[in-house]
């Protein structure tokens, strides 16, 4: 009995390790959405959106009043030989505030909220070129899967072809140079599988790299679709978006808004601010008995003999044709941006199109073409090792260009500032 509850133990526990150890295929979307959370430098940089959120409470303070408190004519030696220090103590209270004109405080307001609308379009622009290189990072796992599976694939059916020549030594059909031959060739097949493995594990530690991921590397692993979408929108089409849509031109057009508030700030700060006071007093030595306790109110108003903020309103004037310029050349740059990487993209998309319809068939036809005439004595040996080796280049240049495709695909994606190609 106690033998049938250890032996069940010890199958559970084996069990739970068997799933721990459990490969965890993430899709894109998965890796974006733990990317978006751990990313360190997306965290970091979503600090200054919510620090430029606080600033614009800052912008928005009224200013404070103040309060003073005054006494006055303290008896501090006798006089006559009487000493009483209180008698003709003076207390005084005052209480000024200054009134901001022109809207001054509105004005910093809105300076702020401009400030942060700026900040938040490039936390946005920051985001979408460190997803360009997540999402280069995730096709390179794609892509070294995809070698992996193929080196696995020929490594297999070449060691068939040398079972099969293995007989055919037996029976005398080949001599034993051929046999010999054939083994060695085995080697590239066997280093290309290797490659393939390091490659793969390489990437993967790329990508967890850039989620901030301490999971061990076997057992991350990511899933996807690793083909090319033959349709292709437009130039047009994805210029318009990338206008409408990217990012860093949002910040390049917001900071000129952004400069046409402080513009109108430094005419407002231009504006004297008077300060109102209040105050009451109290003196028992005043001759009057009727004026001990006294009231009164003043108004301060700033001569503005010389203007000594019309540096900053020039400065500001000049800030907006500058932003405007940079505006013009952020444009510029999304443009140029798009159209090199849609060249690139219907050029990758020309090469794979004569691939996938005529030479991986046409490889796949000539290899085992070759090989069943080899195995019948109908082909010499150079003849099926070329044909070995034209398939494998085919069938290689044909992953490394879909994997070139993805990679355009996202650099056109980043490009537009959204996700249009898979």
């Amino acid at each position: 009995m106690h033998k049938m509850l250890w032996l069940c133990c010890a199958l559970m526990f084996c069990s739970t390790c068997s799933s721990a150890q459990t490969q965890t295929a993430s899709t894109w979307e998965q890796v974006r959405e733990r990317f978006e959370r751990q990313n360190s430098t997306l965290v970091a940089d979503q600090i200054n959106v919510n620090e430029s959120k606080a600033q614009e409470i800052t912008a928005h303070l009224r200013p404070n009043p103040n309060f003073t408190l005054l006494t006055d004519g303290t008896q501090i030696a006798p006089y006559k030989g009487v000493w009483q220090p209180l008698t003709g103590t003076m207390l005084t209270t005052n209480f000024s505030y200054l009134h901001e004109r022109e809207g001054k405080r509105e004005l910093r307001l809105e300076s702020a909220e401009k400030a942060t609308g700026v900040v938040v379009s490039t936390h946005a622009d920051v985001e979408r070129t460190l997803l360009f290189s997540l999402r280069g990072a995730f096709v390179s796992i794609l892509e070294a899967k995809a070698v992996l599976q193929l080196a696995k694939d020929n490594l297999a059916y070449y060691d068939h072809l040398l079972d099969v020549s293995r007989e055919r030594l037996k029976a005398g059909d080949i001599a034993q140079i051929d046999l010999d031959r054939l083994e060695l060739q085995r080697v590239q097949y066997e280093s290309d599988l290797q490659t393939a493995e390091v490659n793969l594990r390489t990437a993967k530690i790329q990508l967890l790299t850039l989620l901030n991921d301490r999971e061990p590397v076997e057992q991350f692993d990511v899933n996807g679709p690793f083909d090319f979408v033959d349709q292709l929108a437009t130039r047009d089409d994805f210029r318009k978006i990338a206008l409408e849509t990217r990012p860093d031109l949002k910040a390049a057009i917001e900071a000129i808004e952004k400069a046409r508030s402080d513009h109108k700030l430094a005419v407002a700060n231009g504006s004297t601010d008077p300060t109102v006071s209040t105050w009451w007093s109290y003196n028992p030595s005043f001759n009057n008995p009727f004026d001990h306790q006294t009231l009164g109110a003043s108004l301060s108003i700033p001569l503005r003999l010389f203007d000594r903020n019309q540096g900053e309103k020039l400065r500001t004037l000049l800030e907006i044709t500058r932003a405007e310029r940079l505006r013009d050349a952020a444009e510029a740059q999304v443009l140029s941006d798009v159209d090199s990487a849609y060249a690139t993209l219907a050029s990758t998309l020309r090469l794979l199109r004569p691939y996938k319809a005529t030479y991986l068939p046409q490889s796949v036809r000539v290899r085992d073409t070759v090989s069943f005439a080899y195995q019948n004595g109908g082909a010499s040996l150079l003849d099926f090792l070329n044909a070995q080796t034209e398939y494998r280049g085919v069938q290689l240049n044909y992953v490394n260009l879909v994997g070139s495709y993805l990679m355009v695909a996202a650099q056109l994606n980043t490009a537009v500032g959204r996700e249009l190609l898979p």
